[in-house]
């Protein structure tokens, strides 16, 4: 304990601490601008220019969602049982948002439901954290993605 890296090797978990926060930021800056009614990428424009730091995986997941949007939403909505898009909890539909980007991406689906459904408990309910996992387990089954790693939904 206490030992740090030596040359060329990293820290354990320091990447996978900065694209956390970064994932944070961008739902932040989604669930502004959901909020306002206003472009993600203006929200993000105003974020820095008002001398806010933005990391760049956050900028890109917010350029990526805004540009996909449509796609993205429509995806969601194929998946929610009982449930609309404007009718899920704010913070709910960024952190999903931010979710199906990342599939879409090529982001292992674990990592993606892992982070996602951590991202609702920690930001709305627990009821949040498995509503999340639900629609994002069922979204990677339908693509033959295998969710093995996600958390369970029960």
């Amino acid at each position: 304990m206490g030992e740090r890296p030596g040359p060329g090797r990293r820290a354990a978990g320091r990447g996978h601490a900065k694209r956390r926060a970064a994932r944070r930021q961008a739902i932040d800056i989604l669930f502004q601008a959901d909020l306002m009614q206003a472009d993600p990428v203006r929200v993000l424009e105003e974020w820095r220019s008002a001398g806010r730091k933005t990391h760049p995986y956050a900028e890109d997941l917010v350029r990526g969602v805004s540009a996909d949007l449509g796609e993205i939403d429509r995806l969601l909505g194929d998946h929610l049982e009982g449930w609309t898009v404007p009718r899920m909890a704010g913070v709910d539909r960024a952190i999903v948002r931010v979710a199906c980007h990342e599939l879409r991406s090529g982001v292992p689906t674990g990592v993606v439901i892992n982070e996602a459904v951590e991202a609702a408990r920690e930001l709305s309910t627990e009821d949040s954290g498995r509503f999340v996992n639900g629609v994002l387990g069922r979204i990677a089954r339908e693509a033959g993605e295998p969710v093995s790693g996600a958390p369970d939904s029960g």
